[in-house]
């Protein structure tokens, strides 16, 4: 695992030794991170389900301002915070589950120019974050929302609609946008 492009190119990741933890693969990642490249300079992300926090990474290394990682996994945090030890990089890591970060991020009236979304592939918990990331008006205008799924998962994207959708092996990379 190694960070793709920016600041940080070519540096390697700790390696992920467990194997709930399932990071993205460097070709999926490069190919998300070159399509909102243009989005990132100054952006404040949130890496939300960050598991070792290779995608956040990569959004500070390609210029974001601000990037926020969450995960409930003490071993996700862990790793996290000694990916960006090793990198010598600063940003806040947060021990919670999705709702309870969400209603903290609501609670300090932090918004998002762009939600990394990926949850284990059989959670059941797409929707409810759509739907809570919506109510709690946590996605800037002209925000996105990155979301990282199986291929197979059908299921209601409301309320945001999909600006593009790629398909790479068994994961399926939808983004997302407030609909109008």
């Amino acid at each position: 695992m190694r960070v793709t492009a920016g600041k940080f190119k070519g540096r390697v990741l700790v390696p992920n030794k467990y194997e709930h933890i399932r990071p993205t693969a460097d070709v999926v990642k490069q190919a998300i991170f070159n399509k909102i490249n243009f989005r990132l300079e100054g952006a404040v992300v949130l890496d939300l389900f960050c598991g070792t926090g290779a995608l956040g990474i990569e959004a500070m290394s390609r210029g974001a301002e601000e990037v926020i990682f969450v995960d409930k996994d003490f071993r996700s945090v862990m790793l996290t915070k000694q990916n960006l030890l090793k990198l010598e990089a600063n940003a806040e890591v947060i021990k919670s589950d999705y709702q309870n970060a969400l209603k903290y991020f609501k609670a300090k009236a932090k918004q998002f120019d762009i939600i990394l979304l990926d949850p284990p592939y059989q959670s059941g918990v797409y929707e409810n974050c759509f739907k809570l990331i919506s109510e709690l008006d946590l996605l800037k205008a002209g925000g996105l929302i990155v979301s990282e799924q199986n291929k197979d998962l059908q299921f209601d994207f409301a309320p945001f609609k999909v600006a593009d959708e790629k398909i790479y092996g068994i994961k399926k990379v939808v983004y997302l946008e407030k609909a109008d």
